[in-house]
């Protein structure tokens, strides 16, 4: 599909086929002081997008600007939406669903941005991308990687989850552990590519990561029968994935297949609230340090916090905080309630639909659809559950061993 960039801050639009990271004017002006300047948004042809709604049905691949080579390769797409039963009772939400981007092939719904940028890639000669990450990311740009034969050079604090640094090193990628920051891994990674060339697939930074992750509303849309929720619940950290899923709802409306846009909802941990704060207050003050122990939305300098908080704007959504002990919690009651198993970034979303839930019925009815999108699995992050969950201790090979066991 033809495309155009558009600057999120100033407005000004390029017409180019070369690869383009940030608008030159805007992203000139970071000094680090306050969120980044200058990120871009992929504009879509009008007509190339109103010919989309002449089709009976419409999925991910038609609203992309690059083509997916044999997406068999790497399949991404297809995830389940599922009707947690128990905590729709519980909560009195009878329409609410929950999207489970954790059964994406490296187990988070950062595959998404990832197919595109080796589509990317792919379709201008290179073979070589690097990259930030705190571990999803990471993991699923190696897994694009090791699909597609693709060099992945990946940077991430070294301080990230061992399970999500072990999968990118299991992928073949050339891991890049920093004694710093995801900040600093971010920073690194640029002077990377400009120094050796290839491909930078850092959110925000690369335009085509949030044009990845749109994908999620546009399949999200046909699986709901045509329609969209009333209200979307989103983890946020760095604002990327939610301005993917305002992205895949917005091109949706401007190809005239929807009518309106869902009320999208930030949520993100009282303990990295930056956008959060940026939405309440106006300022977009980066925070002096972000301590949640939910590592895949710690962000002090949101690479993409303006773009979300116009979005948030535009969509008539808001921004929910929640504390770390809420995420937990979330994350136990998921598993426990309803089968559902996810990292502690994910079980951010959920924690967000648990503190809204009583608004949710005062301000939208008792019919209000709610979905949730829960990004990644919680194998992701094993250690999240040390001093909570233990195993028990191994009983006698016995018969009354587990007649003692049981009367107890």
């Amino acid at each position: 599909m033809r495309f155009t960039y558009e600057c999120c801050d100033c407005g000004k639009t390029f017409e180019s086929e070369e690869v383009l990271y940030q608008c030159p004017d805007c992203s000139r002006l970071n000094d680090g002081s306050t969120f980044p300047k200058g990120n871009l948004i992929v504009r879509l042809n009008k007509d190339d997008l109103q010919a989309l709604a002449k089709k009976d049905h419409v999925d991910m691949y038609d609203f992309f600007p690059y083509t997916i080579p044999t997406p068999q390769v790497y399949p991404v797409g297809g995830t389940p939406l599922a009707t947690p039963a128990r905590l729709c009772k519980k909560y009195g939400i009878k329409n609410l669903t929950c999207k489970l981007d954790s059964a994406l092939p490296s187990g988070s719904f950062k595959d998404r941005a990832s197919q595109l940028i080796a589509a990317q890639a792919i379709a201008h000669g290179e073979n070589r991308i690097a990259l930030a990450s705190t571990g999803n990311a990471g993991a699923a740009m190696s897994c694009a990687g090791a699909a597609y034969g693709l060099d992945i050079i990946l940077f991430v604090p070294a301080t990230a989850p061992i399970n999500k640094l072990m999968q990118s090193v299991l992928y073949g990628a050339t891991v890049v552990p920093v004694k710093g920051t995801y900040d600093d891994a971010f920073a690194l990674s640029i002077a990377y590519t400009e120094r050796f060339g290839g491909i930078n697939r850092n959110t925000a930074y690369n335009p085509m990561t949030i044009e990845g992750k749109k994908s999620i509303s546009i399949e999200l849309f046909e699986q709901m029968g045509r329609k969209v929720p009333d209200v979307v619940y989103v983890p946020v950290g760095d604002g990327c994935i939610y301005a993917g899923v305002f992205k895949g709802f917005q091109d949706l409306l401007e190809a005239g297949i929807i009518e309106k846009l869902p009320h999208i909802v930030c949520v993100q941990s009282k303990q990295s609230n930056a956008i959060s704060q940026a939405w309440k207050t106006g300022e977009f003050k980066c925070l002096e340090n972000a301590t949640t122990r939910a590592d895949s939305i710690s962000v002090e300098s949101p690479a993409n916090g303006r773009m979300a908080v116009r979005y948030i704007k535009e969509c008539k959504g808001w921004a929910t905080e929640v504390e770390d002990t809420e995420i937990f919690e979330a994350q136990l009651e998921l598993t426990r309630e309803a089968g559902i198993f996810v990292e502690p970034a994910a079980a951010c979303a959920w924690a967000g639909v648990v503190k809204d839930s009583k608004m949710l019925l005062e301000k939208f009815g008792k019919e209000v659809s709610v979905c949730t999108l829960l990004t990644g699995t919680g194998f992701k992050d094993m250690a999240a559950f040390a001093g909570r969950v233990s195993i028990p201790e191994a009983i006698e090979n016995s018969k009354e061993a587990v007649i003692k066991y049981f009367e107890k």
